[in-house]
Formats: C-alpha cells, sequence, structure tokens
C-alpha cells in the first residue's frame, strides 16, 4: 500500500468527511427501514407471522457468508479505475439496492395467498440483503483505507460515517413513526401499509441522491494493492481464525448488533403495543439522534484519542447495562421514564459505534504488520458477514420471542402480551452490551498503546518504499 504523490490530489478535509457520511447516510435509508420497520410491515400489514418473518431474515443472512466474502475478493483483485478502486462497485450497486429495498413493501400484494407473500418476502429480501446491499456496502467500507492512511483521520471517518447513520436513523426512526400510523376504531395504534410503501420509495429516492453525492466527492488516496494470489477458502479461515483481533472484534459485532437491532426492532413493538403512542416513538427516537451526534462530534473523538478506541467502548457499554437494567427493574407504564433509561442506554451505542469502523481498519493494520500482506476488502467482508450473522440472530430472536410471548395480529394488545415485549426490549439490550463489555475488556487485543504502536510501524514501512 502507498500514498499517491503529494500535492497530486485535494488534501484531506471536511469534503472528505461530509462525502463518507453520506456514504452510511445512503446505506441507512434501507438498513434502518428494515431492521426498524419490516417485520412490523409483514406482521401487521401482511398478516405474516413474526416467527416465520425472523425465521427468513436470519437464513437470508447467512446466505452472506458466501456474497459477502465472495464480494471482499472481488473487491481486493478489482483493478483501480480513474475514480479509484472501490467507488466503480458502489456506483454499480446503489441502484439496485434501492430497488430492491422498495420491493420489499410491497403493500398491493396484501391481499395474495399466504404463500405467494412468503415467497415474495424471500426473494425481495434475499435480493436487497444478499445481493446489492453486500455489492454496495463492502467497498464502501473497504473504502476508508483508500482515502486515507493517517490514523486519526481515519478515526475521523468512522466518526463521520456514524453520524450519517444517525441521520439516516433521524429520517426512518423519527419522521415515519409520525406518518405510517393511523387509530382504528378501538383507539389502537395500526400501520398503514399504503403509508408505509410511499414511504420506502421515498427512502430509495434518498438513498441513491446519498450514494450519488458520496461517490462524487470522495478521492482514494492510497494506492491499495491487487491481490493475485488464487481464493483459498482454507486459507481465508485461517486467517481469520489466526487473528485474536479479528476473531474477537467479530464477536464485539454480533453482540453489539442484537443489543443494538432488538432496541430498534422491538422499539416499533414496544411504543405501538406497551404504550400505544407512536408519538413518544419519534420523540425517542430524535432523542437518540441527539444523544449520536452529540456523542459523535463532541464526546468520543477528543476521548477516543485520549483514552483510546477499546477503552471508550467499554465506558459507553456500561452505562448502557446500568440503565437498561434499572428499566427492567422499575418496568415503567411512564414514556417518559422509559426514554430516559432508553437514552442513557444510547451511550453504548454512540460509543462504540463511533470508533468500530476505525476499529477494523486498525485490525486491518495489525494484519498487515503480522503476515505482510494488506487484505482490506477480505477482512471487512469478514467483519461484513459478522455484522449480519448478528443481524440474523436478533431478526430470528426477536421473532422467537414475540412468538413466544404470544404476539400476533390479533393478540397485539393483551395485557400478558405488551408486558412481554417491555420485558424483551430491555432486557435483550442488557444482555448485549453485557457480553460486549466482556469481549473487550478479556479477548479484543488493540488497545491504544498497540494501536499507537501499529501505526508507527506502518508509517516508517510506507517511508522506506
Amino acid at each position: 500500500m502507498a500514498s499517491k504523490k503529494k500535492g497530486s490530489v485535494r488534501k484531506f478535509g471536511t469534503i472528505d468527511k461530509f462525502a463518507y457520511a453520506m456514504g452510511d447516510f445512503g446505506n441507512d435509508f434501507t438498513f434502518i427501514l428494515s431492521s426498524t420497520w419490516l417485520m412490523k410491515f409483514y406482521s401487521d400489514v401482511m398478516g405474516v407471522g413474526v416467527g416465520i418473518v425472523g425465521a427468513i431474515m436470519m437464513a437470508a443472512r447467512f446466505v452472506d457468508a458466501f456474497t459477502d466474502t465472495a464480494m471482499g475478493q472481488i473487491v481486493d483483485r478489482s483493478k483501480p479505475t480513474e475514480k479509484g478502486k472501490f467507488i466503480p462497485w458502489m456506483r454499480r450497486f446503489m441502484g439496485p439496492v434501492a430497488l430492491a429495498s422498495f420491493l420489499m413493501y410491497a403493500s398491493w400484494f396484501k391481499g395474495m395467498p399466504m404463500g405467494f407473500k412468503v415467497v415474495w418476502l424471500v426473494i425481495t429480501y434475499l435480493l436487497w440483503g444478499s445481493i446489492c446491499y453486500t455489492g454496495v456496502n463492502i467497498p464502501y467500507g473497504s473504502m476508508a483505507s483508500a482515502i486515507t492512511d493517517d490514523p486519526e483521520q481515519r478515526t475521523q471517518l468512522s466518526t463521520w460515517r456514524n453520524i450519517g447513520a444517525t441521520l439516516a436513523n433521524m429520517v426512518v426512526g423519527v419522521v415515519l413513526p409520525l406518518v405510517v400510523y393511523y387509530k382504528d376504531a378501538n383507539g389502537n395504534s395500526q400501520l398503514s401499509g399504503t403509508k408505509m410503501t410511499v414511504a420506502a420509495l421515498v427512502c430509495s429516492l434518498l438513498a441513491v441522491l446519498c450514494y450519488t453525492i458520496c461517490t462524487s466527492l470522495s478521492v482514494e488516496r492510497v494506492k491499495i494493492e491487487v491481490k493475485t494470489e488464487k481464493f483459498s477458502v482454507g486459507t481465508l479461515f485461517k486467517q481469520l481464525f489466526s487473528s485474536r483481533a479479528l476473531v474477537s472484534i467479530i464477536v464485539a459485532a454480533i453482540v453489539l448488533l442484537l443489543a443494538q437491532l432488538t432496541m430498534t426492532g422491538m422499539g416499533t413493538y414496544v411504543w405501538a403495543n406497551y404504550f400505544n403512542n407512536t408519538t413518544y416513538q419519534s420523540l425517542a427516537n430524535f432523542g437518540g439522534v441527539i444523544v449520536m451526534l452529540v456523542l459523535a462530534i463532541f464526546v468520543v473523538p477528543p476521548m477516543s484519542k485520549k483514552y483510546g478506541k477499546k477503552e471508550v467502548s467499554i465506558f459507553g457499554a456500561a452505562v448502557a447495562v446500568i440503565f437498561f437494567g434499572i428499566a427492567f427493574i422499575l418496568h415503567t407504564t411512564n414514556p417518559t421514564v422509559y426514554i430516559i433509561c432508553y437514552l442513557f442506554g444510547y451511550f453504548g451505542l454512540g460509543f462504540f459505534n463511533s470508533v468500530i469502523w476505525a476499529m477494523i481498519v486498525d485490525v486491518i493494520d495489525e494484519d498487515e504488520i503480522r503476515r505482510g500482506t494488506r487484505s482490506d476488502g477480505t477482512i471487512y467482508s469478514l467483519y461484513s458477514f459478522a455484522r449480519k450473522c448478528g443481524q440474523a440472530f436478533s431478526s430470528g430472536l426477536t421473532g422467537a420471542l414475540l412468538t413466544l410471548i404470544g404476539y400476533t395480529s390479533a393478540t397485539a394488545f393483551d395485557t400478558n402480551v405488551v408486558n412481554g415485549i417491555y420485558n424483551v426490549s430491555v432486557l435483550a439490550p442488557a444482555i448485549g452490551f453485557g457480553a460486549l463489555i466482556l469481549v473487550l475488556v478479556f479477548w479484543y487485543p488493540l488497545g491504544k498503546k498497540t494501536v499507537d504502536a501499529n501505526a508507527e510501524t506502518l508509517r516508517k514501512k510506507r517511508e522506506g518504499r
């Protein structure tokens, strides 16, 4: 890996951070829409059981064991074009991923036979997540290594990526609850299929706009070598399991996503069914957005620079465990109290998500020092697969727990069911963040001192070329 000659391209600055944020802004217009609303849409509008939806979402993510790894190999072996190595792949898939996302919310099929609706969900969900989202997300995540080789600047890109995702959550999590529900004759909040379809279309169009801004303004300054050696599944898994840093960050990603996606997925049910007030859902999500932005812009960067990315992630996760535990003990019927606990729970997300993408680059750096070659696309694809395993487990777990407590469209407002919804919404994140702490403390090896030493080693290596 070598940097392009200084002066031949624009210097790293605000434009790069803004452009990179737009990439995850685009990603999460479809990803957050799926993780927050898809199960609710198919259970309440299309009439498909939550257990079936959860099983489909879980099974589809395991297909990514092949598509993510394949995309990582394709990216690593691609020859750079005039725009770089990663941007062209984003441009190829940004239209298809938006279209596939829209097709998942086909409310015009709600009167079709159950078998047809299940098959439609399987096809469109695989097309969106396992093919199109993989096609745009693997090169997008890998591109950070090509934008800059400076560790601090990479941390800034990770922070801005989190900002982009948070802005998408403002639209999907804050605006949608205000527009996609209606009150039935009994005064219960019900999801409108037609409004949900329109919302999905708007999100898809906005995703394409964000991707366009990202690929137009991003500059790949660092030349990433093209991999030419023959691909071997055995070598790939040897690379995976021989790296303590890679295995541990993958496990951390899985448990974090179990916490995060249960928060978002169950949030749709806890507000609509337990509190029967979707306005508070919008307020809670808006508060979460503010917490994430404040942490990402003002708090996490100086703290991670001083104490280290691993260290601040442990602190944030500990705060989340405490407040989700309080929420479980209180079992409050006061939405304001719940929102307060929920927002403090966001500390776990805010700290870890602001630095996680920079931590992946730390893992890639450590792997380069250990093996002598660099594999950005391959390692990122393995990490992305782990994230999708987390999504799969979360979807399956959410569907299974909702089924276990007896949730159907007919029992959605029964007392025992809504109390079960509340318990799941706070216990699952508490357990997930607790597991994250254990992984980071006892397994993940890249603390601040090690990361700084690795960066210095690679800097000397590049300067010696």
